[in-house]
């Protein structure tokens, strides 16, 4: 990953999420597809954990979890989130090819980083450094969970102003979210995408953040190279072009080691 992102999005970054992930007991019900064959009290990593959400909910769940953000803002609100829901939840700032140097060698049993997060990881080589970095913390048989974008079809709709059709409401509160792509011609240039939520404060007044993202897209057929290449056997994937995200499951097999 390039530059630390998030530091600004972290305290608006509910309004981002879709409405029924929105709440601990939410994201991990999304994900019961993953650790429904995992044995009570399992060890799980969040990797790019955002505010905590899925990993609060593992944690109510039963299970062990840690969570882990290359962005320190992010982080404070998981430990924030945790603390009000009163679980465990063990958190560390650190960046997915810094996974190998934090003592979690062969340590989980699933590894999940959603969100849409791997397309930070700048280009094909940080992606695999990314991906091995994830399956280098992983117990033989373990499993490693990614969900991504369809990347086809954002570049296949161009740069472009996307304005959300409604306000996105989170308790008592509302807000209007705007996402700006910058889509270049090819595939292995940096593209831009900046996000400006405007949260409506008292009566009519709002407060608006914005923050500008670096993504380095790719392909669904690239992505199952990419596990491979980590030493992983993949399990499952949803992918279907007519819909928007898709999720990769994929398992360490027994006398593999991620590459290095």
């Amino acid at each position: 990953m390039g530059e630390v992102a998030y530091g600004s999005l972290a305290s608006v970054y509910e309004w981002l999420v879709p409405d029924d992930k929105a709440s601990p007991a939410g994201s991990a019900r999304a994900f019961e597809m993953v650790t429904a064959g995992l044995d009570p009290g399992a060890q799980i990593l969040d990797c790019a954990c955002g505010i905590g959400l899925l990993a609060v909910g593992l944690a109510e769940a039963g299970f062990r979890v840690t969570a882990c953000d290359a962005s320190p803002a992010m982080v404070d609100r998981t430990q924030a989130l945790a603390r009000t829901h009163g679980v465990e939840v063990s958190t560390r700032t650190c960046r997915w090819d810094q996974l190998p140097d934090q003592g979690w060698q062969d340590r989980f049993d699933a590894v999940l980083c959603v969100g849409n997060s791997l397309a930070h990881a700048v280009g094909r080589s940080g992606r695999r450094a990314a991906i091995d970095g994830m399956a280098s913390v992983l117990r033989t048989g373990g499993v490693l969970a990614l969900t991504s974008r369809d990347w086809e079809q954002i570049r296949s709709a161009g740069s472009r102003l996307d304005v959300w059709d409604r306000l996105v409401e989170r308790g008592t509160r509302r807000a209007v979210v705007v996402y700006s792509w910058q889509v270049p011609p090819s595939w292995d240039t940096e593209h831009r995408l900046e996000i400006s939520v405007a949260a409506l404060q008292d009566g009519d007044r709002l407060q608006v953040t914005t923050e500008r993202l670096s993504i380095w897209p790719f392909r669904h057929e690239e992505l199952r190279a990419d596990v491979a290449a980590a030493g992983l056997s993949l399990a499952s994937s949803t992918y279907d072009a007519t819909q928007t995200n898709y999720l990769v499951t994929a398992q360490r097999r027994a006398g593999t080691r991620s590459a290095q």
